[in-house]
């Protein structure tokens, strides 16, 4: 009996195998989210677009007499929702990047920075913080432009990657942002210093060494000279004074990816006045006072400038009266070489809001305190309530669309028990209630000491895969095409009386399989109850992930004790070899809401994996019972090997394209045709689509490679993507240009030589597109190399075989 389970298993891990390792984290439907019912349905009833929910706007400036500026992309998030920080952590939800083409126009001499910190929440679903950034953002890095480039004229486009979310649903976004030149700044006249309009004092500031070494420390300062007769208020970390009170000095810094920033020091101590009738405690300066801030600089931080910008809030007072709170944006380049420069540079100084400085500062104090929670004592009086909630949820639970095509196994676990002794039927269902709370402990354990959270084990692509594969090989069972050979899941007349016994085996899978299945479904009162084990300490989380396994095994428990409830149940018949054929369509129902959560860039290797199953349980179920154990091993090796063979062949070639081989894709229109090669570029133009399938095989073995990449943007070529999935008639009359009415189709146009084109057709090879690149030569703005070129023909191109 054992081997045969062991055997059954066997064919579940080889299932779980068949999905490459690579392939673990990259779809993110359900990243970091509690799983919605319309989410799972499909994309199309999610939510709106992802360009919905945010707006984004690049900016370019550039200081007058220089060609040096800030090159600028700012993001407009949308209430209720979120995006996450270009420094998440890996491991965690899908961070924001900005890629910049590269160009001979102009060089970034550093990364993007934002302007105000993330916010950052401690693990919960995954195993590393959370930063998010909501509401407005604007990451920032400094940029050259070559000698001769007039920024005004420069036409330049980044691409913004990620992700947005809100409570119940994240969207992957790949956004096109064209960048506006908005104008030149002034070079600042006294560099280091600022006078505020609304305060009685002088700001200054620097930072020190001129350049700093990988590994190395960086100290900013901040000093302020009240003049005679007025005083600023001591340094806080946040505004928590009184009415009354003074604002204290406040300063926000945006933080530096990697960088440790240290804390604040006062040149002096504070003067200290008590509090006096109705005015509280004060704590001030009336001379001069000098803050500092050391940053510790990675040591595998990359030489370039690195943009470190802050906010400093303040109010000056004199004996009788207080000026309007005042505060100063600050930004400073902090160059990193690989030796060490002695010297200091002056901070540039524009005006800002007190209260912009006061949220800023809240929320990396709120920050700081999540980041090193103290540790936390079972609150008893709290937590009773939390249980009952918990044991309510788990019970609602067994009526929720991801546990329902399930609960048929139960029903015919229950019609079956019909002759079975009444100790029999409790062990039973205790054997089903042990299989499902093992599942919740497992959970429980997770979330207690790894941060995992309920569900996050769908955030993987491997389970997801494994799971639906799980659901159709049963659905397959149940529709007769081959025997699960555990006691209590084989359905057919020949199986034998043991198998139309339920086993102790058989109802502890069930309990595992039923409670594997329901965690994407969280359902009313479980979902916000245990979203409060996220900062419980391990006995809580315990006791709480318990009660809602209690909660979802109390029907099975009732009837284990009182066997009357299962009466309604008609008697052990012909009825159940038609309702186990129902439960397998009820089953390809579930395997259809799971394929939901896959993504839809796995959508076609995971169907072929369910067709290798499918056909694996078919030989399965083609070896009868009475056949020798060597041709039932045989046949279960040759299935398990065809089944992870196909799996791990299409997810390998036919899963989504390595993002790091892409090309740089922009959607196709005549107009922007027009508009590159006026600008002078070298344009790929790809004709695709979803449902040509030699596109397809082009595009990952011929054209999304890392050396085409390589050769794309040494050249500084313009790929275009037309995808003619569906109808496009600015798409179909290109194709009628190019003496052409089908695809594929690559058609590559030359920089400078507007009457040729080369043209490559059907299934192509990496050799041939290269091939065909070198041969159309660079952009006008690229490297120059294209004077002895051979001429091409105005429709086709031939490369050599």
């Amino acid at each position: 009996m054992l081997r045969r389970v062991l055997a059954s298993l066997a064919l579940f891990a080889l299932t779980f195998a068949a999905v490459p390792a690579g392939a673990q984290d990259d779809a993110p439907p359900l990243q970091g989210q509690k799983f919605g019912i319309l989410q799972g349905l499909g994309g199309g009833l999610a939510g709106p677009a992802g360009e919905d929910n945010v707006k984004l706007k690049g900016s370019l400036t550039v200081q007058e007499g220089s060609q040096r500026g800030l090159l600028s992309v700012q993001a407009t998030i949308a209430r209720g929702w979120h995006i996450y920080s270009i420094s998440q952590p890996a491991g965690g939800p899908g961070a924001s990047k900005i890629r910049v083409p590269e160009s001979d126009q102009f060089k970034l001499l550093g990364p993007f920075q934002p302007d105000r910190d993330p916010t950052i929440k401690p693990p919960d679903v995954f195993k590393v913080p959370s930063e998010e950034h909501s509401g407005e953002v604007t990451w920032t890095a400094p940029i050259e432009l070559a000698a001769g480039v007039k920024p005004e004229d420069l036409s330049l486009e980044v691409t913004y990657d990620g992700q947005v979310c809100s409570e119940s649903t994240c969207i992957p976004l790949r956004v096109p942002v064209k960048v506006e030149f908005t104008g030149y700044t002034e070079a600042p006249e006294a560099a280091g210093t600022y006078r505020p309009a609304t305060a009685k004092m002088v700001l200054t500031g620097k930072v020190e060494p001129a350049a700093v070494a990988p590994g190395g420390t960086v100290r900013l300062t901040l000093s302020a000279q009240p003049e005679p007769g007025w005083h600023v208020y001591a340094y806080a970390e946040q505004d928590s004074s009184e009415p009354g009170a003074g604002k204290p000095t406040l300063i926000a810094l945006a933080r530096v990816a990697g960088w440790e920033v240290g804390e604040v020091t006062s040149s002096a101590e504070p003067i200290q006045k008590p509090a006096a009738g109705a005015l509280p405690a004060q704590s001030y300066y009336e001379g001069s006072v000098t803050w500092t801030l050391d940053l510790k600089v990675p040591a595998d931080s990359k030489p370039g400038e690195y943009l470190l910008s802050g906010l400093v809030g303040f109010q000056t007072c004199d004996a009788k009266s207080c000026l309007a709170p005042s505060a100063a944006k600050f930004q400073v380049m902090v160059p990193i070489a690989k030796t060490v420069q002695s010297g200091e540079i002056p901070l540039n100084f524009q005006p800002a809001k007190y209260a912009d400085v006061a949220q800023q500062a809240q929320e990396a104090a709120v920050a700081r305190a999540a980041a090193s929670p103290g540790k936390k004592e079972v609150e008893w009086a709290s937590l009773l309530p939390i249980l009952g909630f918990a044991a309510l949820g788990g019970l609602i639970l067994n009526l929720m669309p991801c546990v329902l095509p399930v609960l048929g196994l139960k029903i015919l676990s229950f019609a079956k028990q019909g002759g079975e002794s009444r100790m029999k039927v409790i062990g039973l269902n205790l054997a089903y209630t042990a299989g499902l709370m093992s599942v919740f402990l497992v959970l429980a354990a997770l979330v207690a000491f790894t941060s995992m959270g309920w569900g996050e084990q769908f955030t993987h692509v491997w389970f997801r895969v494994g799971v639906t594969a799980l659901v159709f090989v049963m659905a397959l069972s149940f529709l007769g095409v081959w025997e699960l050979p555990i006691p209590g899941f084989a359905t057919s007349d020949t199986a034998g009386e043991l198998q139309h016994r339920e086993g102790f085996q058989g109802a502890f899978f069930k309990g595992v399989f039923t409670t594997v299945i329901a965690t994407p479904c969280s359902g009313p009162f479980l979902g916000s109850v245990l979203g409060l084990t996220l900062d419980q300490p391990p006995l809580a989380i315990f006791l709480i992930f318990g009660a809602a396994g209690l909660g979802m095994a109390s029907p099975y428990l009732l009837v284990g004790v009182f066997p009357a409830l299962a009466r309604v149940i008609p008697k052990p018949g012909a009825w159940m070899e038609t309702f186990e054929r129902i439960l397998g369509f009820l089953l390809l129902l579930a395997v259809v809401f799971q394929f939901s959560t896959i993504g839809a860039e796995y959508y076609t290797p995971a169907m072929l994996l369910m067709v290798a199953l499918g056909f694996a349980c078919w030989l399965i179920g083609r070896v009868p019972e009475y056949a020798d154990r060597w041709r039932v091993v045989n046949t279960w090796v040759v299935s398990a090997c065809i089944a992870g063979m196909v799996g791990f062949l299409s997810f390998t070639y036919l899963g989504p394209i390595d993002a790091e081989q892409e090309l740089p894709w922009q959607p196709f229109s005549r107009q922007s045709l027009a508009q590159l090669q006026a600008e002078g570029k070298t344009v790929l133009v790809d004709f695709t689509a979803d449902w040509c399938a030699t596109c397809q095989v082009n595009s990952r073995f011929a054209i999304n490679t890392s050396k085409v990449q390589d050769l794309v943007a040494e050249n500084g070529v313009v790929p275009l993507l037309a995808d003619w999935t569906n109808p496009s008639p600015d798409i179909k009359t290109q194709l009628a240009e190019l003496r052409s009415a089908s695809i594929p189709l690559l058609a590559i146009y030359p920089a400078g030589r507007p009457g040729e084109v080369i043209v490559l057709r059907d299934l192509v090879r990496e050799s041939q597109v290269l091939e065909a690149l070198e041969q159309a030569g660079p952009s006008a703005a690229g490297n120059t190399a294209s004077s002895e070129s051979v001429p091409v023909s105005s429709t086709a191109y031939e490369p050599a075989m």
